[in-house]
């Protein structure tokens, strides 16, 4: 990637030479050459929101910023990214979404996120912290900043207007307004689940920003949660990607022996995930983790995984994470141990399972969903 402080050498996490997507995109580089060209002042505290693989704090690492960000990946391939470029140690302060912001900021760098729901609650978040000289510029792809993008800007920070697009890439200006009266925050939503979903029926979902369908139980959990296995009690359970934690507390409710791992790349995922679970009062064992999927959980360690595998990477459509999903399940489950997936039918998922596993079975399907399971022999 080429900056105005120099070329890097970057990738995403976990690094794989088969991956074609950049660790960067052309917004990064459009926000970057405008910071150089506008020569914005970079001496006080710099905050960098939802950069997606480290590249915006590592071309800036001499200004020292701040990075927040709700994903784990995202933090492994900065620090990976920062030790490539020769950074000092602790040059960039990692914050995750669920971390207090800084107290106060001088320049505050959006990368827009796919989430417009994310995004409203980072900008409340840290409105208390900006003033009438802080310098706000967001930065996406065109087809990633709508009017509803700007609005939430305009709303919560002050007056917002746009940049001429770049290689398909814009940004977005705004001029803070102290003065500016901004809502109560939202976040996080709590909803109840409705009847017929078994043993969560009626129970209560908490969910942060950004997390998927904020607002109510997408179809593919609610098929999911209707073919939940059941089997004998004290097993060891994965809820894979756990999202809000629905899945996992459900088995929960059906078997207070079971232990339930919760596991998901996102902060804002997990901190969910705990606080649904704490809400339905399960009096079973839980652990909350936020990681690489199974990567630090032990092999031949669990009885049962579950998993609904996302299939975008921001805006790129790929199978890699369910894949390396699986291939994890596979090495965390004992012999006799199953995973199973819900998903969409047209992604074919029974060819990963029966490559990896060497059988798939077919639990349920309707005409959007299917549910399979693979044993470990």
């Amino acid at each position: 990637m080429t900056t105005p402080w120099g070329e890097l050498v970057l990738s995403r996490f976990p690094e794989d030479p088969r991956d074609r997507l950049r660790a960067w995109d052309a917004s990064d580089e459009y926000l970057l050459r405008h910071l150089a060209g506008e020569r914005v002042p970079l001496s006080g505290t710099v905050v960098v929101v939802g950069d997606r693989w480290g590249a915006l704090v590592t071309a800036l690492r001499a200004h020292r910023p701040v990075q927040i960000t709700d994903s784990y990946l995202a933090q492994e391939a900065t620090r990976a990214n920062l030790a490539r470029a020769g950074a000092e140690p602790g040059a960039v302060r990692l914050l995750s979404t669920q971390d207090p912001p800084p107290g106060r900021i001088d320049v505050l760098l959006v990368r827009v996120p796919k989430s417009l729901a994310l995004l409203e609650d980072q900008l409340l978040r840290l409105a208390p912290a900006v003033h009438a000289g802080t310098v706000v510029v967001g930065a996406g792809m065109v087809k990633e900043i709508h009017t509803s993008t700007l609005r939430l800007f305009e709303r919560i920070l002050g007056p917002t207007r746009t940049s001429l697009a770049e290689k398909k890439a814009r940004l977005v200006f705004c001029t803070p307004d102290p003065s500016l009266e901004r809502p109560a925050s939202p976040w996080p939503y709590v909803y109840t689940l409705p009847g017929g979903i078994g043993a969560a029926a009626g129970g209560t979902v908490v969910n942060h920003a950004g997390v998927f369908c904020a607002d109510r139980l997408d179809v593919g959990t609610r098929f999911f949660l209707r073919h939940l296995p059941s089997g004998p009690g004290g097993r060891r359970v994965v809820d894979l990607g756990c999202g809000n934690g629905v899945v996992g507390t459900a088995v929960a409710l059906a078997d207070p022996a079971a232990e339930v791992l919760f596991v998901d790349e996102s902060f804002q995922a997990v901190a969910s995930a705990q606080a649904t679970y704490q809400a339905n009062g399960v009096p079973g064992h839980a652990e909350f983790r936020v990681g690489d999927g199974l990567a630090g959980v032990p092999s031949g360690s669990a009885d049962l995984v579950l998993n609904n595998p996302p299939f975008h990477s921001h805006q790129a459509t790929t199978d890699t994470t369910a894949w390396r999903m699986f291939t994890g399940a596979r090495r965390t489950l004992r012999p006799g141990g199953e995973l199973w997936v819900v998903g969409n039918r047209h992604l074919g998922y029974h060819v990963k399972l029966r490559r990896l596993f060497g059988n798939s079975h077919l639990v349920a399907s309707d005409r959007k969903f299917v549910v399979l399971k693979a044993v470990k022999r």
